[in-house]
């Protein structure tokens, strides 16, 4: 491939390097990509420079978390001024209850909340919730919904002994996990005929964004509500991706359902490390020191992080209208790509939902896992590529999903969606080629 990216002789040089001490030159699996990932100096808006000096219009926006741009200077001048303060105190603040006050108002279920430092650890605590509220062992997640690297939430009963033991999944844990199709509300119906009495908790990602993005079916997650009901199980909406992005009160509110606990993270601090846990009053009260569920952190509830929340969400309470702003631009970009897909005559399609777009490529209907799956991805990997070459950056993976920032205005959607044709072209003539072959 010619292009000044794979000249990037500082990029690689940093890469050879990282290798020696870090696993693969990363510290997370999707931050790499053949031949090597490029390295990042510095950030504004929706451009990232890269220690080459290349710039590019980013679209992953830190997976999700950065809806009001990189180094938005609300979030950023707050900050500023806390960190003259200090870093980390281990006792309570007046800030913390007034981002847990400012939560409350916003999220739907959250009659409390507590405060913890990433996605991944309010899950996992969510489910322990669950099960310590329920005494019940059994969880059902979907395929496909990502809900960070931790057992519950990787294990499946089917796995294989091989399988566990390579991932390092307890047998008791893989035993208690169930995993159904996304969108097939019968699916759950049966599990839970069948096993309902000693379900704790069904955990599903309301908007599914780590198979790429799947928006729910009409009536899906009422379905979900309903039946949880019905046998006494709690409902998580790990809103990790949509919390503060599809709405101020996230899916919870886009969808009108209130689940009994749900996930933060990512976009509630714009891009500093925060989550929290919220839910029904007495479902949260198993939480020590009031109930006898021991949870705690260093550095839950930091003032560096409770200062970059409280000024993100004051800054969207304040702005309700970029929601809108946001998902119309996505939406032109939509009607863009289809466009390209349609002139270039690619079998191609698009799911997108309020500022979240993933392209697939595959003539059927993606509604789950399975169907995200049947996609070609290797011509993914090819467009990927050929948007790079035009200083356009999207996540590398098939399975990830593209995000827009307040950042990306007008000028930047119609110039993507420039580059976005010229990438199609490209791959029809691949296409051709090898058809010719």
């Amino acid at each position: 491939m010619n292009s000044k990216y794979i000249d990037n002789d500082n990029s690689r040089g940093l890469f050879e390097r990282a290798s020696r001490s870090m696993i693969k030159g990363v510290n997370s699996p999707i931050r790499y990509f053949e031949p090597y990932p490029f390295f990042v100096k510095r950030a504004r808006g929706c451009k990232v420079h890269d220690v080459d000096n290349n710039q590019y219009i980013d679209y992953c926006m830190g997976y999700g978390a950065l809806l009001l741009g990189h180094a938005f200077k609300a979030v950023i001048d707050a900050v500023r001024e806390q960190l003259a303060r200090g870093s980390l105190y281990c006792m309570p603040t007046e800030q913390e209850v007034e981002l847990a006050e400012l939560l409350q108002r916003c999220i739907p279920c959250a009659e409390a909340v507590r405060l913890v430092n990433t996605g991944m650890e309010a899950t996992y605590h969510a489910i322990r919730i669950a099960r310590a509220y329920t005494r019940r062992r059994k969880i059902v997640r979907f395929d496909g919904c990502y809900h960070g690297s931790h057992d519950y939430t990787l294990a499946r009963r089917d796995m294989s002994r091989e399988e566990r033991m390579d991932k390092a999944i307890l047998d008791g844990v893989a035993d208690n996990t169930l995993v159904l199709p996304y969108n097939d509300p019968d699916a759950l119906m049966d599990a839970m005929r069948r096993e309902g009495d000693d379900v704790a908790a069904v955990i599903v990602e309301p908007v599914m964004a780590n198979a790429g993005l799947i928006p729910p079916e009409d009536g899906y997650l009422g379905r979900l509500s309903s039946i949880c009901r019905e046998y006494g199980s709690l409902l998580i909406f790990d809103e990790v991706v949509t919390g503060f992005r599809l709405a101020l009160g996230g899916a919870e509110e886009y969808y009108n359902i209130k689940p009994d606990i749900a996930t933060f993270a990512k976009a509630m601090a714009n891009g500093f490390a925060i989550a929290c846990i919220a839910g029904r009053r007495d479902v949260m009260s198993v939480l020590a020191p009031e109930g006898r569920l021991y949870q705690g952190s260093t550095f839950a509830g930091n003032p560096i992080s409770v200062t970059a929340s409280l000024a993100t969400i004051r800054y969207l309470t304040r702005h309700r209208s970029l929601y809108s702003r946001i998902a119309r631009r996505c939406g032109e970009l939509v009607s863009m790509i289809d466009d390209a897909i349609e002139d270039n005559g690619l079998t191609a399609r698009v799911n997108s939902i309020a500022s979240m777009l993933q392209v697939f490529f595959t003539s059927r209907e993606v509604r789950d896992h399975a169907t995200a799956r049947s996609s070609n991805t290797e011509l993914f990997k090819a467009y990927f590529r050929a948007l790079l070459k035009q200083g356009i950056f999207i996540p590398p993976s098939q399975f990830e999903v593209c995000f827009l920032s307040l950042a990306h205005d007008d000028t930047i959607i119609r110039s993507t969606g420039e580059s976005i044709d010229r990438a199609f072209r490209e791959l029809r003539e691949q296409v051709e080629v090898a058809g010719r072959q």
